[in-house]
């Protein structure tokens, strides 16, 4: 999904008079927590989408994109209504560091005429394309390690895409489909664009008139279109972003297509000879010996054996939620900085001592908010099992014709986080029974509180399993909370005997 930021009027007094007639609110979601704006955002690629509006997440105080499908004809909109409600729920269920984020949907619903607005993620540092074109205007040259780590971030977010069964085809991967954060962070967006062409077929054309744009035609393989669609035409796709990202453009005779010798020749210009056999393997014609995503991150010019620093930093934002807030910082400030922390012996010379004074705070708390962002994703160490995402983004149109909806509304799935868990357990003087209290801090700032009293006989599993059903939350939380209040229920339990054996 193309999101670019708008251009805005020369002079202060142009700019005060439209920045308060753009933030003027038109409309607001039905829970209240979005707010659309008159400003607008380009979304031209994205079929069937008639307007996209700037909008205001009222509860994280951030922008966000408030897109809009029309349905003029109501009778249209009901033969595929529950075809509409199953994709976006499915839509909700991807999730990526590197994949522009979609966040809510609703139905509108008036006498003349039917609306879905559903809520995405807005990239305001615009997109690849814009980026290499600033960088080509200075006279700047790419950085090889920003090129490599870009790289890694989009064949991430490919290859998690492409290990969900069935696999998800983005096809429409371009440098306008793809966008960069300020702090380097790469997101892919466009990814609904193949389905809402299967579920919203009279906007059909529309979907293919940005792949029919001269300028773009060059990112697509050439058996696009021509039968069943795999991954190989991602990694087409992917071996040109590369080459631009490489080259930063790859030159175009006036509004004509960019030519298959204008590509090679972009090839071979590059220096590095690891560079050049990476982009080359993902541009070859027959799609058969086009390498996965996958391989691809094991390439020589992408590889490397992942630091110690980077391995700890993942375990320690994999399991947060059991770590106390400002754990990092509250840590740093208990070290002597004189103290050795690791040493390096030789017996030839003179070994190597690392102090805590070495390590820098708050270069250690933007690290590690980098990985948590996905910036540096561990993708040597990923598992291979398929992503539990829906299978109609991958489906054609015929195929998608004849999926059979279930005639119940569809409940609507917690998709939210758990980041963080706090369990305390009192015994009363007797011990005949303990309060329990549990904090659940989600990734929305909307947190749970829950308690209940344990008696000498209750077990703490079924405890668990009770405490976490009435907690609402996903099943790969629900396992991870069920875990933590057993642990800390049989912790206290031997406690409170250990307690009582020595009075």
């Amino acid at each position: 999904m193309t999101m670019s930021v708008p251009e805005r009027k020369s002079g202060s007094e142009g700019k005060e008079e439209e920045s308060e007639d753009e933030s003027e609110i038109l409309e607001e979601s039905p829970c209240g927590r979005w707010q659309k704006r008159k400003e607008q955002v380009s979304q031209g690629n994205v079929p069937g989408v008639e307007s996209a509006s700037l909008a205001m997440d009222t509860e994280e105080g951030v922008e966000v994109v408030w897109n809009e499908v029309l349905f003029s004809d109501k009778k249209v909109f009901k033969a595929q209504e529950d075809k509409i409600k199953e994709m976006f729920e499915n839509l909700m269920q991807v999730e990526h560091p590197n994949i522009v984020k979609f966040h809510k949907y609703w139905l509108d619903m008036k006498e003349t005429q039917a609306r879905v607005i559903f809520i995405t993620e807005y990239m305001s540092s615009g997109s690849l394309k814009q980026f290499l074109k600033k960088t080509k205007k200075n006279h700047k040259t790419m950085n090889v390690k920003a090129w490599k780590r870009w790289c890694t971030q989009i064949l991430s977010a490919l290859s998690y895409l492409h290990s969900c069964e069935p696999p998800i085809i983005h096809g429409n991967l371009t440098c306008d489909t793809i966008f960069i954060q300020h702090n380097g962070l790469i997101k892919i967006g466009s990814v609904w664009h193949r389905l809402f062409v299967n579920v919203f077929p009279d906007a059909s054309g529309k979907g293919r008139q940005h792949r029919d744009e001269q300028r773009n035609l060059h990112f697509f393989a050439p058996e696009y279109g021509a039968g069943e669609d795999d991954y190989s035409i991602d990694i087409f796709s992917f071996g040109i972003c590369a080459l631009e990202m490489a080259v930063l453009e790859i030159q175009a005779n006036g509004d004509t297509a960019v030519s298959k010798e204008a590509i090679i020749n972009a090839g071979q210009s590059l220096e590095d000879p690891l560079m050049r056999e990476f982009t080359q393997s993902c541009l070859r014609h027959d799609a058969k010996l086009r390498p996965t995503a996958h391989d691809l991150l094991f390439h020589r010019v992408l590889f490397e054996v992942h630091s110690l620093k980077l391995l700890a930093a993942h375990c320690l934002i994999n399991n947060q939620y059991l770590l106390p807030e400002n754990c990092v910082e509250e840590k740093t400030k208990s070290f002597d900085p004189n103290a050795v922390m690791a040493e390096i012996k030789h017996d030839d010379r003179q070994g190597v001592q690392l102090k805590y004074s070495h390590v820098s705070p708050l270069e250690l708390d933007k690290f590690l908010e980098d990985v948590k962002n996905g910036i540096y994703p561990l993708m040597n160490f990923a598992s291979t099992r398929p992503h539990p995402v829906p299978r109609a983004l991958s489906l054609s149109q015929e195929q998608v014709e004849t999926v059979k909806t279930p005639t119940p509304e569809p409940q609507e799935t917690e998709t939210r986080k758990v980041v963080q868990m706090h369990c305390n357990l009192e015994s009363n003087d007797e011990g005949t029974k303990t309060h329990l209290s549990l904090f659940l801090k989600m990734d929305d700032k909307l947190h749970r509180q829950l308690s209940c009293d344990i008696l000498p006989n209750d077990t703490s599993k079924d405890l668990a399993s009770e405490l976490v059903h009435y907690a609402f939350i996903t099943e790969e939380d629900s396992e991870k909370v069920a875990g933590f209040l057993e642990d800390a229920i049989n912790r206290h339990r031997l406690r409170t005997l250990a307690s009582g054996s020595t009075q």
